[in-house]
């Protein structure tokens, strides 16, 4: 398995609904996320501690919730909302 990222939640439906250049700016934010967790988990799916807190990251429009799971090696965008600015 490989580190990838993921919406969650009720972050998949409201992403249906966004602007198309709001998720491009979710999207690459979460693309730089991996990048990051993938370098500092070199070994993910052995890892035994907990996983780091989550954060918020304001994007152009908006911003967005995340969750890293590295045992998981995924990313996920819990919520996202969009304001427009």
């Amino acid at each position: 398995m490989s580190w990838s990222w993921e919406y969650a939640f009720g972050a998949e439906d409201a992403a249906r609904s966004a602007p198309a250049p709001f998720l491009s700016e979710v999207e690459r934010s979460a693309d730089e996320l991996v990048r990051a967790a993938q370098s500092l988990h070199v070994h993910g799916r052995a890892h035994d501690g907990a996983d780091p807190k989550g954060g918020d990251i304001t994007v152009p429009g908006g911003m967005f919730r995340y969750q890293i799971v590295v045992r998981a090696e995924r990313v996920y965008v819990v919520q996202i909302t969009y304001l427009g600015f």
